[in-house]
């Protein structure tokens, strides 16, 4: 029985937690976070010691991973040191706060030669996993643009959460929510070479952070995609689309508040009437336990996870080079 330590006790703590409960070969020996009382609720769930320093947990000879599920200005930190003590880990997105530390990071993962995978658990939806499949089959041919929008309504008091603060946090909702769609399009489509936009904030008081982010970007390929996550989307929205030549890939809905999760698949054939075919995928949001798997099978073959350390530091990337264009007014080229 292999042992992991959950860092960080919140939202991201208890939706981990599940997968791993119904994994035989793993169990949760520790549950760290700054609140001790959030700690020991979580580790009564599973029978795990609960504390309020992760050094504790990461200087444990017997911890084989570690899930960093903190603040983004200690991802960096805590997951170095863990990968230094010989564990493997799962940081959630953004993969760090700033590019430095992200790629400091990637360095630490091969020196040490530990699995540094990020949570980017939207791959791990079954629309989506269905979609990469059919585009990667040729069902819809060559990409021609992408677009994708992800909202969501913010809170009463928002200005006073962590996400909020700038010294927390590396950006606004297009860092925070957006980052998703910026890994999907980067994952089905490749590097992206160019790429501009905007941020604002108009509504929300948290600035010197975005409460809107639009971005376009351009692969080697030429092929454009257009995102736009908002925090002033008054009702929850998820869209990820990409069109082809022959046809197109539309997942809408994430399930919960954003609707049930659905992709529909358009055939284009020339002097023929279109055909779509919707699928569906209702119950409980399985992309958890789908990611927790896939990092398992990594951690097995000792082969990179899918949506690893590169892939997180390449998102980062592309947001920062969306702050770039906006202030400057200029497409940036990435290198």
């Amino acid at each position: 029985m292999k042992n992991v330590a959950i860092i960080g006790a919140g939202l991201q703590g208890r939706r981990r937690l599940g997968p791993i409960l119904e994994d035989k070969d793993y169990k949760v020996s520790w549950v760290i976070d700054i609140v001790a009382e959030r700690a020991k609720n979580l580790a009564k769930l599973c029978g795990a010691k609960s504390g309020t320093s992760w050094r504790d947990a990461a200087s444990d000879k017997d911890v084989d991973v570690v899930l960093v599920l903190t603040y983004p200005d200690s991802h960096a930190q805590i997951s170095i040191e863990a990968m230094k003590k010989g564990k493997d880990v799962l940081c959630e997105k953004p993969l760090a706060k700033t590019l430095d530390e992200a790629k400091k990071m990637i360095e630490v993962s091969k020196k040490t030669k530990k699995i540094l995978k990020c949570g980017f658990n939207h791959r791990h939806h079954p629309g989506v996993l269905e979609a990469y499949r059919l585009f990667k089959d040729n069902t819809i041919g060559k990409a021609v643009f992408g677009r994708g929008t992800y909202g969501i309504i913010g809170r009463q008091g928002l200005e006073n959460e962590w996400r909020s603060d700038p010294k927390i946090v590396g950006g606004g909702q297009l860092m925070e929510q957006g980052i998703h769609l910026v890994d999907l399009f980067c994952w089905f489509l490749g590097d992206m070479e160019k790429v501009t936009g905007f941020v604002n904030t108009n509504f929300w008081p948290i600035r010197p952070l975005e409460d809107n982010g639009f971005a376009l970007m351009q692969n080697k390929d030429g092929v454009m995609t257009s995102i736009h996550s908002s925090l002033t989307q008054w009702i929850n929205l998820f869209v990820f689309e990409i069109y082809g030549e022959k046809g197109s890939l539309s997942i809408q809905g994430l399930g919960g508040s954003y609707g049930v999760e659905k992709l529909i698949i358009g055939q284009h054939e020339q002097n023929k009437q279109f055909s779509y075919k919707t699928l569906e995928f209702r119950g409980s949001d399985i992309s958890w336990r789908n990611e927790w798997k896939e990092f398992i099978r990594a951690i097995k073959s000792r082969k990179e996870p899918m949506g690893n350390g590169f892939d997180g530091l390449q998102a980062m990337k592309i947001i920062e080079a969306v702050y770039k264009a906006s202030k400057t007014e200029k497409t940036v080229v990435l290198k």
